[in-house]
């Protein structure tokens, strides 16, 4: 903008102000404006060409007449600046994945990376193996270089774009390889119909009936099942409501505890008549579940799938049109399946071995659980059936070795297991009996040679003259040792005074820093205490009893303000 300046006679600059307008043009604007607001009069334009509205206050339209007073009123400042905008990547701007092709490098160079030679990265950021000797020696072998990666400055929407940096062209190879798939169908089939043909299987009237104009969907059928309507061209089945004559789930038990009723999906999927005590084989409908898993509903569902899956293998079956192929193809598949199964578990055992697993024992037998039915009392007597053996653990069990006449883990003692018949603490031990009790085994396992022990020679029965200078012996030297307790008893009780004086000290200073750590203690807040800081955990000793007792201050005592003095 420029700004028109001029210079009076004192040298000083300034700005021309707006002339002021006489009190008809005054006039003449304000009516021109209030027409304009009213709609009679063409709104004012811009520098721009845009209409300004007239409701909009004139200290937002005009400029300042101090910026320039020749402009026209303009809303230029009022939008999005071009030059103060952000600017932010396309959308087609992405890293570049893979590495350079085109340049290839024979020799190392000063930089690349020790590892694989590459120019891009260091040998801290290198994604290669570690080499037992790095490109920078070798000079062979020197990896191509990463493109160099673009700076994105992406915006909100693009950082949380779930489909940024996807390339459009891998869409188009999938679309590409489905119509190589329904190319190689159609062609198939076209064969298959000309070899049915040139055979004579197959009538021209049938080959025009079986035109591209079903688009192969044998699944849409023409007719509308009652509650169904099948839209053949859009694939989809809309659910219509329920038959005007059938009655409405809700209606069949109206009491408030009875099988709950979904309106949005009209689903009861337990049977209302639950707590009636009716037998849900006798009531008309007993909920959903019940009809869905009950008498043929499973083989009709698993009939259902085969011929999906046969038909996307190619076979011309169909459940609804026809029900006796697809049984007799099933059926001979399922044969089919169980021989192929036979056969591989023989070429096993036979390859492999391990017939006498499969061999086994009935279950009955292993683990002690039927299928009978058992009746019992109300006391547990049993009314029908054989009474139910007890559980058994898969492991064998009472099985006793080395001698043992309890089982391991009979015994415990300090945090270990062991046998209660010798009170051995190591595993698969040969038992000791009751020599084992004697000794109180500890558990630690020491070799066997020293658990033995040789048996001691048997000591000769001493004479009277031995037996008399052994007692001499003893007498001599208890008169020795009260003579040592007398000269020592002196000297021992003068050291043990200055012991006590000594730990009585000690207990005084040690009783001065406790108080003083009391007292801080109970100045600070509760709050802030340490955790568990007021409370001793040891017994206290004798000259701490001692030092408490002297340090301790009594309210009654006349001289106890002088204490701290």
């Amino acid at each position: 903008m420029t700004e028109q300046t001029s210079v009076n006679s004192e040298g000083i600059v300034g700005l021309d102000e707006p002339k002021k307008m006489t009190r008809e043009d005054w006039r003449k604007k304000k009516e021109l404006e209030e027409q304009r607001k009213l709609g009679n009069a063409p709104a004012e334009v811009d520098e721009e060409g845009k209409d300004i509205n007239p409701h909009i206050p004139q200290y937002i339209s005009s400029v300042p007449w101090y910026i320039d007073p020749s402009k026209r009123p303009t809303l230029k400042h009022q939008r999005p600046q071009d030059e103060k905008q952000q600017q932010f990547s396309s959308i087609g701007e992405w890293y570049k994945r893979g590495v350079q092709e085109n340049d290839i490098t024979t020799k190392y160079r000063k930089g690349a990376c020790e590892n694989c030679g590459a120019m891009t990265h260091k040998k801290k950021d290198c994604m290669e193996r570690p080499r037992k000797v790095g490109a920078k020696f070798t000079g062979t072998g020197i990896a191509p270089d990463e493109h160099s990666q673009v700076q994105l400055a992406l915006d909100y929407d693009g950082k949380r774009d779930r489909w940024n940096g996807y390339d459009p062209e891998e869409h188009q190879r999938i679309v590409e390889e489905y119509s190589k798939v329904d190319l190689a169908k159609r062609t198939l089939k076209a064969q298959k119909l000309q070899d049915e043909l040139a055979s004579g299987k197959l009538d021209q009237s049938q080959r025009e009936y079986d035109s591209e104009d079903e688009d192969e969907d044998k699944y849409a059928d023409d007719i509308d099942m009652p509650g169904q309507n099948f839209d053949s061209k859009r694939r989809i089945t809309v659910r219509n409501l329920r038959i005007r004559e059938d009655t409405a789930k809700y209606l069949r038990n109206l009491d408030p505890n009875s099988a709950y009723y979904d309106p949005k999906t009209r689903a009861m999927r337990e049977n209302p008549y639950s707590n009636t005590g009716m037998n849900p084989d006798e009531v008309g409908y007993a909920g959903d579940n019940f009809a869905r898993y009950t008498g043929a509903t499973i083989s009709m569902a698993q009939t259902q799938l085969f011929a999906w899956e046969a038909y996307e293998r190619g076979s011309e079956v169909h459940l609804q049109a026809d029900p006796t192929k697809l049984e007799l193809l099933h059926r001979s598949f399922k044969v089919k399946k169980e021989d192929f199964k036979e056969k591989q578990r023989d070429s096993i055992v036979e390859r492999y071995g391990g017939q006498e697993h499969l061999d086994a024992p009935p279950r009955e037998l292993l683990l002690a659980q039927t299928e009978d039915y058992v009746e019992y009392s109300r006391h547990g007597a049993v009314l029908k059936g054989l009474e139910k053996a007890v559980a058994r653990s898969k492991y064998e069990e009472d099985v006793l070795i080395n001698n043992h006449t309890c089982i391991w883990g009979s015994y415990w003692k300090d945090g270990c297991w062991g046998y209660k018949c010798c009170h051995s603490l190591v595993k698969q031990s040969y038992c000791t009996g009751q020599a084992g009790i004697k000794t109180e085994n500890t558990g630690e396992c020491a070799p066997f040679e020293e658990g033995l022990q040789e048996p001691q020679e048997e000591e000769q029965p001493k004479t009277l003259l031995e037996m008399h200078q052994e007692k001499m012996k003893e007498k001599k030297k208890k008169k020795k040792n009260k003579k040592n307790k007398k000269h020592s008893s002196d000297s021992s009780d003068s050291e043990d005074e200055e012991k006590k004086k000594e730990k009585l000290k000690k207990a005084l200073e040690a009783e001065d820093k406790r108080v003083k750590h009391v007292d801080a203690l109970m100045q600070m807040d509760e709050r802030k205490r340490p955790y568990y800081s007021l409370q001793e955990v040891k017994a206290p000793t004798e000259e701490e009893m001692e030092a408490f007792r002297m340090k301790r201050s009594r309210p009654d005592d006349p001289m106890a303000s002088f204490l701290g003095q």
